[in-house]
């Protein structure tokens, strides 16, 4: 493993830790993210690797060389790690050139810009080494910024917020464009992000974090489809919850009829499942009438349809393509095309 972070806390109160305990390791040519509502600690913990802030407790540690504890600190320039910040950091009386060649002082002064240029080339950003920050659109100064991480050649690099300030249509074309120089330069990189389409799309693995905890760590797919607690399978996006009483089955009984679990269950729990794993389907003649619904709304988004459908007091969310059409007022059947995900914190 390149970086590990072992049980790091940071209060900022007596007794209020905005960080608990986070651990987690990231490998070489791994991009990872800490993905969190505002105020879940992730900042702080990408501060804590940085160097910007030292732990309560925990380790830190990069090529199994101690950077941060309570005994001992490693000053952030002396660390070897890139840091792309949310508001860029440019200097605003340098050219992109030298923005880039400042970060370079381990090289003679001869060699600064020539190797500040290559850089910027790397990154699209050649033809414009000459201008300011101000002359640069939002996307051309992240990448500026970029070069001036990587220029150095860290082994890591740490993104908070990289591209929060960009519009929507920017912020992807300039997302791919930034993984792209990250695997080709085969550096790490840890993103700090609210935006689960961000994180889900960019990194290798993902931690999802929440009052200061890391919840759940793994890949995209598996944090998505198959989330371990209620906070992670809401956070990630649209999901259906069940709390049902189970006796030692992989089923459980639910207004939709029988739904098949991931795993059998004891007790009370709680399931979720996504809306794009559930289906409607016209009732026919033998349809029980206590498993019809109610379509109650219909989102039209051009390649999908979002449906709330009603049973009784309860409503589901229901994705489907574009050719599975209904309207509202329709008597409808859904059902599951795969099993409900069963969640630990029940």
């Amino acid at each position: 493993m390149l970086l590990e972070v072992n049980k790091i806390e940071k209060e900022f109160e007596k007794g209020n830790p905005v960080v608990k305990k986070a651990e987690f390791q990231v490998g070489r040519d791994e991009i990872f993210a800490l993905l969190g509502p505002s105020g879940c600690g992730k900042t702080t913990t990408l501060r804590l690797i940085a160097g910007f802030e030292t732990p309560d407790s925990g380790e830190v540690y990069l090529n199994k060389q101690l950077l941060s504890s309570v005994d001992k600190h490693v000053a952030p320039q002396k660390r070897g790690i890139g840091f792309v910040f949310q508001d860029y950091a440019l200097f605003p009386h340098m050219s992109a050139l030298d923005n880039v060649a400042f970060g370079l002082q381990n090289l003679p002064r001869h060699k600064r810009k020539v190797f500040a240029e290559e850089v910027l080339c790397r990154t699209g950003m050649g033809d414009f080494k000459d201008r300011s920050p101000s002359d640069l659109s939002g996307g051309q100064q992240q990448r500026v910024a970029l070069a001036r991480a990587i220029a150095p050649e860290p082994e890591l690099i740490l993104l908070d917020e990289p591209f929060s300030n960009l519009d929507a249509m920017l912020r992807t074309t300039t997302r791919k464009e930034v993984r792209s120089i990250i695997k080709k330069a085969r550096m790490s990189a840890v993103l700090v992000t609210h935006d689960q389409e961000e994180a889900l799309s960019f990194a290798d693995r993902v931690a999802v974090m929440n009052e200061g905890r890391i919840e759940q760590i793994g890949t995209p797919e598996e944090v998505y489809y198959k989330p371990k607690t209620k906070f992670v399978a809401q956070f990630l996006g649209k999901t259906n919850l069940f709390e049902v009483d189970v006796e030692n089955s992989d089923f459980i009984h639910t207004n939709l009829g029988h739904v098949r679990l991931n795993c059998r269950a004891q007790g009370h729990v709680t399931c979720s499942i996504r809306p794009e794993h559930l289906t409607i389907e016209k009732p026919n003649g033998e349809t029980d009438e206590s498993r019809l619904g109610i379509i109650a709304a219909r989102e039209f988004k051009g390649h999908d349809i979002t449906y709330h459908v009603e049973y009784g007091g309860d409503r589901y969310i229901v994705h489907t393509d574009n050719r599975v059409i209904f309207e509202p007022s329709d008597e409808v059947v859904v059902k599951p095309l795969e099993p409900a995900v069963v969640l630990e914190d029940n």
